[in-house]
């Protein structure tokens, strides 16, 4: 049997919300077992491997967590199969905290381990976080504002986040008419390039196919400042330079 862990820093385009941020750290983990592991149980390899994958991160997250709701979903990873995503209700909604599934056998083979299975997980350590600690929006982990950093001490766990005023959001909404090669990533990544850390929120609020087979889409912004608040001028010199960001890069008409 090998078990092994490794965490490291993940950068990506994604989406922009409370709970997604384009640099993250997560930690990545993999059993492999031998036939003996599994053939006492009377169940094929992969049936184990999962069912062992399941208990082990539910029982992970017991520990850390306590008696919280959690789920399993279905989904897909090119490296597993089958694929699982586990959720725990925090703050009235599901939030993915990890991805994991059964190795692909390919995988395997070309590591030698021909008369293997194994399974692998990944852990948004962030996310973790979010609902140890009741963390609201994963900005924060970026933020120098000492009102967020003074809550919490190396090493100490059970320090629940004290909310600071919020400061007001402002929306701004932005129509299209989108091409082959949109991606809502890449609208999140101009978005993100700039207004930074201001830009909140990216969300599709509306859709729609004319009669010549256009599709247009409207995107609503949210711009907010976790530290002051901001001014008309501000947001409306960002939101000017996202139209124009996102007409130049992505070549879409505006409306």
């Amino acid at each position: 049997m090998l078990i092994f862990l490794v965490t490291g820093d993940v950068y990506r385009r994604d989406s922009i919300d409370s709970t997604h941020y384009p640099v993250f750290h997560q930690m990545e983990g993999v059993k492999v077992f031998n036939p003996s592991d599994w053939n006492a149980s009377g169940m094929d390899g992969t049936l184990f491997a999962a069912q062992e994958l399941k208990a082990c991160l539910e029982g992970l997250a017991r520990h850390l967590f306590g008696a919280v709701e959690m789920r399993w979903v279905d989904t897909y990873f090119p490296f597993t199969n089958p694929s699982f995503e586990l959720e725990i209700y925090f703050q009235e909604k599901w939030l993915e905290v990890l991805g994991c599934g059964v190795m692909e056998q390919e995988i395997l083979k070309r590591g030698g381990k021909t008369d293997n299975v194994a399974w692998a997980f990944g852990l948004g350590l962030e996310r973790l976080a979010m609902v140890l600690f009741d963390i609201p929006d994963i900005r924060l982990f970026w933020s120098t504002d000492k009102r967020f950093t003074s809550q919490f001490t190396k090493g100490q766990l059970g320090i629940k986040f004290k909310p600071f005023s919020k400061y007001p959001p402002c929306y701004k909404d932005m129509s299209f008419w989108i091409n082959d090669s949109f991606t809502e990533n890449n609208l999140c990544e101009i978005v993100r390039g700039v207004a930074g850390d201001l830009a909140e929120e990216v969300q599709l609020i509306d859709n729609f196919t004319n009669k010549k087979g256009m599709t247009s889409h409207c995107y609503r912004i949210t711009y907010r400042s976790m530290e002051r608040s901001l001014t008309d001028e501000e947001i409306n010199e960002l939101q000017w330079n996202v139209r124009d960001q996102v007409q130049s890069q992505m070549n879409v008409e505006l409306r």
